[in-house]
């Protein structure tokens, strides 16, 4: 992947945003830097860019929380079917000339935007949650592999688990971490992981980390509220320029 002096300015920036993010807000990574890149890129090219990114600050906000193995053991049969469900579709994300995949993508950042200005609060009883965990893995996992982005529907079926807080991270992190496994997989099964895009995602892990410090030092000094509605305004605008241009 050959790439000018301001395509590389551009990642740098684009990777630390995307970390600032996450460190403020503990998510966000895939999402921001899967829309910005989109811009300059294939879709395809974007998600192989973000896995080392994704990979390493995720696992490592799974491993920081409180009870690895009790939520593995709760969440299994949602992460094996968000597995599943990425390898059946990361062929379209792949596939040259599609207009689907930058498509899908813009549908999914303003269904996230406009559920996250959303104040609704639901709650999944473990009766319900035993038959609902895999429907919400297969749908996560297939929306993942369409588009590079894992929030939808994970991130408001684990907020609606009743979970503490600091299980609730670990869990996104858990949720993360498998997807964006499963996607590597489904971009290695497609033939679409060339080493030097490998070598660019390594590359582009230095500014996530330091995104990461940055949105640690701005969580302890604005309100996260704040910070979640303008990332939240800036995703449904992004969400809509993708459509824009999707369709045009």
């Amino acid at each position: 992947m050959s790439l000018t002096l301001p395509e590389i300015l551009a990642l740098l920036g684009i990777f630390m945003l995307a970390g600032t993010v996450k460190g403020v807000i503990g998510l966000g990574l895939p999402t921001v830097s899967m829309g910005l890149l989109s811009l300059l890129m294939s879709p395809g090219q974007a998600a192989a860019l973000l896995l080392v990114p994704s990979l390493v600050t995720n696992f490592w906000q799974l491993c920081t929380g409180p009870d690895v193995r009790a939520l593995c053991r709760r969440l299994w049969p949602m992460m094996a079917c968000v597995a599943l469900g990425t390898l059946l579709t990361t062929g379209t994300l792949t596939a040259g000339n599609n207009p689907l995949a930058p498509l899908a993508l813009g549908v999914c950042l303003v269904v996230y935007a406009l559920l996250g200005f959303s104040h609704f609060q639901w709650q999944i009883s473990p009766a319900v949650e035993r038959g609902l965990g895999p429907l919400c893995g297969v749908l996560t996992g297939l929306i993942s592999g369409a588009t590079g982005v894992f929030v939808i529907p994970a991130v408001p079926y684990l907020n609606a688990l009743g979970l503490a807080r600091d299980d609730l991270v670990q869990a996104l992190g858990l949720s993360f971490t498998v997807s964006t496994l499963a996607l590597a997989a489904g971009l290695a099964w497609q033939h679409a992981l060339p080493g030097a895009l490998l070598g660019t995602s390594f590359l582009a892990l230095v500014p996530a980390l330091v995104g990461m410090w940055l949105g640690g030092v701005l969580r302890r000094h604005c309100r996260p509220a704040v910070f979640r509605r303008c990332f939240f305004i800036g995703l449904l605008a992004l969400g809509i320029e993708i459509l824009w241009q999707g369709v045009n």
